[in-house]
């Protein structure tokens, strides 16, 4: 080292801050004072925190109903109330058209193994709608030409000859006193031939016109309906697929086709527990020496076998007062043969027709057909049982399951 070097003392050791130096000395220094407007307004401009962040983060938001404004609760339950109403009287008010609609598919169904099988054959599905159509179509009129003649000479004939029937009873000494007293068979005839009758049951010529109009607009209609299901039947099936969830779809689509399959079964059943009815019954009427009425009482017999549980036994009452009027000997095999048949229909021709289409108690057969009969008629009382086989389907495919599970 030179002697013009002067030597440079070493920098002294940091010392560790003492226990009495205040702690301010070592903080880091504040921002200058220009720069906390700045932060005021970032901090008022900023969103407000959601309820989820900070301290809201994990806590239940549900408001119960108690908490709810009573003004808001009585609103929306007014809103729910009337709406219900008025979808059930907008049911009530259609409850026609929805049973035409109901029949036309269950026909439709009915008929749908008819034309797929002209399908599955080579004929076009519109040639084997027109096919089927054309075949149902031509059975009705058959049956309308031979059983509209034949009742309307009958009522005739019972109009014209029911006073002197009337007037016979007199004989009997304890009919004639008690006519005597009330002049019961008087106010009879009367009733019968002053048109008051058909005033009481139509209303007049007014309501009976309108009856007969009504009669006519439905069968139009069922007519129509049944055509449009039967034709575009596999396009309605995919309409319904698809208003199920993808994950659930192949589920959805067994339990539409097994009930689609048990209403068609038991309508196509009906058919030819029907058909057999008015076969059997022309054949044995015919061998009784009752051809005249033969083809008539047939379509009788094929109608009541539509109605479940009373139909075929108003068939046998009718068929077997028929008998009586030819001979006693005729009226009472006429009983004794329809009772015996009844019995081999019920309880070896249906069950073996109706094993694989509808599974349901007989007790469920006989409220639903009583309950359907009882709310919408006569086509109630037929459109029950499917509909009874199709919920009873629901109940037992998801139903219990789901209990099951649970």
């Amino acid at each position: 080292m030179s002697d013009n070097e002067t030597e440079q003392p070493a920098p002294p050791p940091p010392r560790a801050p003492s226990a009495r130096t205040p702690a301010s000395a070592h903080t880091p220094p504040a921002p200058p004072a220009t720069r906390g407007w700045l932060r005021k307004w970032r901090r008022t401009t900023q969103p407000t925190p959601d309820l989820a962040d900070g301290l809201g983060s994990g806590l239940d938001r549900r408001v119960s109903l108690l908490e709810r404004n009573p003004f808001q609760i009585g609103f929306f339950l007014a809103i729910g109330a009337m709406t219900a109403f008025g979808l059930v009287t907008l049911a009530v008010s259609l409850k026609t058209v929805i049973v035409l609609v109901l029949l036309s598919l269950a026909i439709a169904l009915g008929l749908n193994p008819a034309v797929d099988w002209l399908h599955h054959r080579g004929v076009r599905r519109g040639v084997a709608v027109l096919l089927v159509a054309l075949g149902l179509i031509s059975l009705l009129v058959l049956a309308g030409w031979a059983l509209v003649p034949v009742v309307s000479e009958q009522v005739n004939i019972l109009m014209l000859r029911a006073p002197t029937y009337l007037d016979n009873l007199r004989q009997n000494p304890q009919i004639a006193a008690l006519d005597a007293q009330f002049h019961v068979i008087d106010k009879a005839v009367t009733f019968l031939t002053s048109g008051e009758l058909i005033s009481g049951l139509f209303g007049g010529l007014v309501g009976a016109g309108q009856v007969v109009a009504n009669s006519i607009f439905s069968v139009i209609v069922t007519t129509v309906l049944t055509l449009y299901f039967l034709t575009t039947l596999p396009a309605i099936k995919e309409v319904i697929y698809q208003l199920a969830p993808a994950s659930r779809r192949p589920r959805v689509k067994y339990l539409a086709n097994e009930m689609f399959k048990r209403v068609g079964g038991y309508v196509s059943g009906l058919f030819i527990v029907v058909i057999l009815w008015m076969i059997v019954s022309f054949v044995f009427l015919s061998v009784m020496d009752m051809g005249q009425y033969a083809v008539a009482l047939a379509v009788v017999a094929g109608i009541l076998a539509f109605v479940p549980l009373i139909g075929t036994s108003i068939s046998i009452i009718i068929l077997s007062i028929v008998g009586f009027s030819f001979s006693p000997t005729t009226g009472l095999i006429t009983l004794f043969f329809f009772l015996a048949y009844q019995q081999v229909d019920a309880y070896f021709i249906q069950p073996r027709i109706f094993s694989r289409s509808v599974k349901i108690p007989a007790v469920l057969v006989m409220l639903a057909a009583i309950s359907g009969g009882v709310v919408f008629g006569f086509i109630g009382a037929v459109l029950a049982i499917p509909l009874t086989a199709a919920l009873l389907l629901l109940y037992r495919e998801v139903l219990l399951p789901h209990l099951a599970r649970t």
